[in-house]
Parts: structure tokens; sequence; C-alpha cells
């Protein structure tokens, strides 16, 4: 194994934490690369060779495949990448490799951005949108799916101890966001397997060290005032292709 520390290009969000818990799971060196996307680091240059999409979080391994550098960006490869490089938590064999990938996809295709949907419409865009009437049916519809995703969960724990079966990438890719329940409007009371999960993955170090990565950096929303929260939405929301660099 290096000893080169991995360059984690982070700013402290659900997406961001899956990568240093998994980090820290794997016992693999690593240096936090702050990019403030409140403030549109995203769309710099020297971030935009690692990340074509100007999205955090992204990784270089000094030390790739072939001894040389590596960039990898989207979180759910950052962390196939980790685990193949590791070889730890992406199961023993192909079945259990499938396991691990088909709730890695769900959480990739489905709880991260569905959360992070309800998650806008819930605390960004009431301070953007003047008539309520206009995000009511952006909330409902964001709230409602979360909360059907938070059931699937639910049901499938009730059944193995983890997602995949055994602790995976999987878990660490879904924790971060279901650890935020309260911010995108969920009560883990509602879901006492689920619940008892978060529990169990919060107890563990290693995702404990990897949650309290960049806490130092975080904005409190609830402390920002509308016109605040306007000005960083311009650098978070509304992009298009012009934007592009």
């Amino acid at each position: 194994m290096t000893d080169k520390p991995i360059e984690l290009y982070i700013w402290p969000t659900p997406n961001a934490w899956k990568v240093s818990i998994a980090l820290e799971e794997m016992e693999l060196p690593y240096v936090v690369k702050y990019v403030h996307i409140g403030k549109g680091e995203q769309f710099t240059p020297e971030f935009l060779k690692i990340s074509p999409n100007n999205r955090m979080p992204a990784i270089i391994d000094p030390e790739g495949p072939d001894g040389a550098p590596i960039s990898v960006f989207e979180s759910g490869a950052i962390l196939q990448y980790l685990a193949r490089k590791s070889g730890k938590f992406y199961g023993n064999n192909e079945r259990e490799r499938v396991a691990v990938e088909e709730w890695l996809m769900w959480q990739m295709g489905g709880l991260g951005p569905m959360s992070g949907q309800a998650s806008h419409f819930r605390n960004y865009a009431p301070a953007l949108v003047d008539d309520p009437k206009l995000i009511e049916y952006g909330r409902n519809r964001y709230f409602n799916e979360t909360n059907r995703l938070f059931g699937v969960m639910n049901k499938r724990l009730a059944e193995v101890p983890y997602l995949a079966g055994d602790y995976s990438i999987a878990d660490m890719a879904s924790f971060p966001w279901v650890r935020a329940f309260e911010f995108i409007g969920q009560d883990l009371d509602d879901f006492p397997v689920l619940k008892a999960w978060v529990d169990k993955l919060s107890a563990r170090e290693a995702v404990a060290r990897g949650m309290e990565v960049g806490r130092e950096m975080r904005v409190d929303q609830t402390k920002l005032s509308d016109e605040q929260k306007k000005e960083q939405a311009k650098a978070l929301f509304n992009q298009s292709a012009k934007d592009l660099k």
C-alpha cells in the first residue's frame, strides 16, 4: 500500500463524507483540499481538470494502478476505485460484488439525488422563490420520494445487517444522506430498523472520523439571511451549458 497520501477534494456535504468515511475505513492516507462550492471554486480551470462535471468530491491518487497519478471524479466511482485499491468492503466474490454494486447504484441514482432535491426545496427554495405555491409541488414530490427510499432501506435492513449483506461501500455511500434526515425533513422514528443501522454505523470510529472532516468549514444554512442564501445560490444552482468554462 502506498504511503503517498491521496488528495481528497471536497466541501463538507453528504457526497463528500462518503469518501472521507471510506478512506478512514480503508486506512488509506489522505490530505484534504477544500473546494468552497458556495464561492464557486468548483468552476476553476484547475478543478475542472480533475472533475469535468464541476462537482465535488474528486480525488487524485499519486500512485495509480500503473504507478502514475490518476484522478477520479463522481463519488460512486471513487468508492469503487478505493475499494479495489484497498481490497476492502467490496465483497469477496462476484455474487457479493453484484450486491454491493446494486445498492451503491441505488444510492447514486436514488437516495442521494432525491434527498438532495428534498433538501433544496426545503432549505434553499423558500429564500429564492417569492410565491410558496411555486415550490409546493417540488417539496412534496421529493419529500415523499425520499420517504419512500427510507422505507426501502428500512425493509432491506430488516432482512440483512447491512445493505449488501456485509458492511461495504454501499453503506458508506448511504449513511451520510440518512444521517442528514432532519435536514431533508424525515423522521427516523418512523423507520426503527434504519435508525438502528444509523446508530450502529455512528458507533464505528472510522465513520465518526470521516464525518468530522470539514465540519469546521460547514456553513449553517439556518443562520444565513435570505440575501446571503441568494448570493450563495448563484454558485450552487441554475447553471447551464453556457456556464461551462
